[in-house]
């Protein structure tokens, strides 16, 4: 069974592709907007595990959208929940039995709730996975530490590929970086480096 699973490079979504992996081929799909290459650097964590990859082309009009309402929000989290459900959307239209994500128990963005789940599913005859879902950031954490290879770091310093890196370009275009700075509170993100040798937990090889 195929699942595409929108993918950062991060820890969490690397981790929902570790726990998916008995039971589904895996694709790791990055959304753009074609602002950044920054995808180039989920594809890079994506080979080090050995899993295939894509790009998912996203519609310039909603990160249009979401800047806006970043904008007069004065915050994030609503602009970053209306992209992460466009990349889903834009996943489900792939050839795959379901789409996935890292989304955990305790985010406050993105999440996705039951309607929106199940509208998603009943559309696109697919089913939606968030294989972390039942996890706290503790217990993520703990399992990422066993796991994983991961770099911990200022988002502005770490490479990784996600919706903020793309809608952060956008807003100092339109509004400068002093605004970018206002809008996006300091935050450490994680990027993966690879499988840690010393975990057995691992299937050998990915679907």
């Amino acid at each position: 069974m195929a699942v595409a699973l929108l993918y950062s490079g991060g820890k969490d979504s690397t981790l929902a592709a570790l726990l998916l992996d008995r039971f589904y081929d895996v694709t790791l799909v990055t959304g753009t907007f074609g602002i950044t290459d920054d995808w180039r650097h989920a594809r890079r964590a994506a080979d080090r595990l050995g899993y295939p990859f894509r790009t998912l082309d996203l519609d310039p009009a909603v990160a249009d959208d979401a800047v806006a309402q970043m904008r007069a929000d004065g915050y994030p989290r609503n602009g970053i929940q209306t992209v992460h459900e466009h990349a889903l959307e834009r996943a489900a239209e792939l050839d795959v039995r379901a789409v996935a994500d890292g989304t955990r128990r305790d985010d406050r963005v993105p999440t996705v709730d039951r309607p929106t789940a199940q509208s998603l599913e009943d559309r696109h005859d697919v089913s939606y996975l968030a294989p972390l879902a039942g996890f706290g950031r503790r217990a993520v954490d703990a399992m990422t530490d066993a796991a994983l290879d991961v770099v911990t770091g200022p988002s502005e310093t770490v490479s990784r590929a996600d919706y903020e890196a793309e809608l952060r370009e956008i807003l100092a275009d339109r509004a400068g970086a002093d605004t970018v700075e206002s809008v996006f509170p300091p935050h450490d993100q994680t990027h993966v480096r690879g499988v840690d040798p010393e975990w057995s937990g691992r299937p050998d090889t990915p679907k």
